[in-house]
């Protein structure tokens, strides 16, 4: 398993359109990943549980990704929500 906790750096945070994107890229990945914000931990490729999360742009998550592709999962994600 592989965890980091990572920076939203999207200027309008996980709104509706953000989310689904960031869903399909969780969606590439076989690993099993969840974002956790504030004590609530929602499967990554869920968009009414992402949506359910309602991140701002400079908010702290901690990913997780659990499987044969956890380190590109996790890189993925991280890339994503630097907006890099």
């Amino acid at each position: 398993m592989k965890a980091k906790e990572i920076e939203i750096g999207l200027e309008t945070g996980l709104e509706a359109r953000p989310v689904a994107l960031l869903v399909q890229v969780a969606s590439q990945f076989d690993s099993v990943i969840y974002i956790e914000a504030e004590n609530k931990r929602v499967n990554a490729k869920s968009i009414m549980g992402m949506m359910s999360l309602g991140l701002d742009n400079g908010e702290k998550v901690k990913v997780t990704a659990d499987g044969e592709d956890e380190n590109e999962a996790v890189e993925g994600i991280e890339k994503f929500l630097r907006a890099e």
